[in-house]
């Protein structure tokens, strides 16, 4: 079963060697895991991370990127809050960062959304905006009915510019306010394969197409178990009906039946289970299909037109109720 972390672990290790796909990636994950507070005056930027490899990564960044030095710690266990993110790292003095970073407008405020030059970057820096937003908060589901892929974001503007950069990468995604929460989410299963691949999850891909395939082969089966089952009930059934009317259309009828006619209504009654093709092979002289099929159908309706005549009932009323309807 592919899981979350499994998916997070191939990505930290995924080498990126061009400055634009680094920033959009570093900048994507202080904006989904981080924000800008004011201490002793001084505007700091902290972004919670839920593994030692990711803060390793993006204090790397930082300091190959900008020349900045941050800090890191672990934060306590949370029983309250189960998958919650373990470390925090910070940047004390980061005003400039995140200005470099267009994590901070003009008037020294935290944007809504995602820093505009990135989310109309080139194909590569679009994957490293999506890597980087699974990194800080992404979540997979294993292929099945809720197979997913989701994003947590702080806001509904943040998660429209990633449904933006997925469509910019020819992947369809959707946004949506979950019990309080802006996701982005991926539902579908090919869709899915696709962003992992375009991440850098290559092992993560071809694992969750292996499942993919094992699922929808598995549903195949069933479908055609359920559609073998369902075509042996209404044989079955028919086989019931046709046995009920043919009898009751003897009880009308009594010795005025044909005798061509008295047979096919005899081989229906002795092979109750059996075909319409395995009642013309058993008849002799052998009949067609069609033909044992005409006979039946002739000493029925002879069998009603003479129950109309005489007001009682006709063959349909010997059938059990359940069968009614056929």
């Amino acid at each position: 079963m592919l899981s979350t972390s499994e998916v997070k672990n191939e990505l930290v290790r995924f080498p990126v060697q061009r400055t634009g796909e680094r920033i959009a990636e570093v900048a994507t994950i202080l904006r989904l895991a981080g924000g800008l507070h004011t201490i002793s005056g001084r505007i700091a930027l902290e972004a919670e991370l839920h593994t030692p490899q990711i803060v390793q990564r993006v204090r790397k960044d930082l300091a190959e990127l900008y020349g900045v030095r941050s800090e890191a710690k672990q934060l306590p266990p949370s029983s309250t809050r189960p998958g919650a993110p373990q470390f925090l790292v910070r940047v004390l003095d980061g005003e400039t960062l995140a200005r470099q970073l267009g994590l901070l407008d003009q008037r020294r405020r935290q944007i809504r959304g995602l820093p505009n030059r990135l989310t109309t970057g080139a194909q590569a820096e679009l994957a490293a905006i999506w890597r980087g937003a699974f990194l800080a908060r992404g979540g997979l589901t294993a292929p099945g009915r809720s197979a997913g892929l989701e994003l947590v974001c702080p806001t509904s503007e943040a998660a429209m510019a990633l449904v933006g950069a997925a469509n910019r990468l020819g992947i369809e995604s959707k946004s949506r306010e979950i019990r309080g929460q802006n996701k982005v989410m991926i539902r579908d299963s090919e869709a899915i394969g696709e962003m992992l691949g375009a991440m850098g999850a290559a092992q993560a891909r071809s694992a969750w197409e292996e499942l993919r395939r094992a699922r929808e082969t598995r549903a195949t089966a069933n479908r055609l178990v359920n559609f073998d089952d369902a075509n042996l009930r209404r044989s079955a059934q028919a086989s019931v009906a046709a046995c009920a009317r043919v009898e009751r259309a003897m009880e009308i009828l009594g010795d005025e039946v044909p005798e061509h006619l008295r047979y096919a209504g005899h081989l229906r009654l002795q092979y109750r289970e059996a075909s319409l093709d395995d009642l013309g092979a058993r008849a002799d002289p052998p009949l067609t299909k069609d033909a044992i099929a005409g006979r039946i159908r002739r000493l029925l309706a002879m069998a009603d037109k003479e129950a109309e005549v005489r007001g009682i009932p006709g063959t349909e009323a010997s059938l059990p109720e359940e069968l009614d309807s056929m």
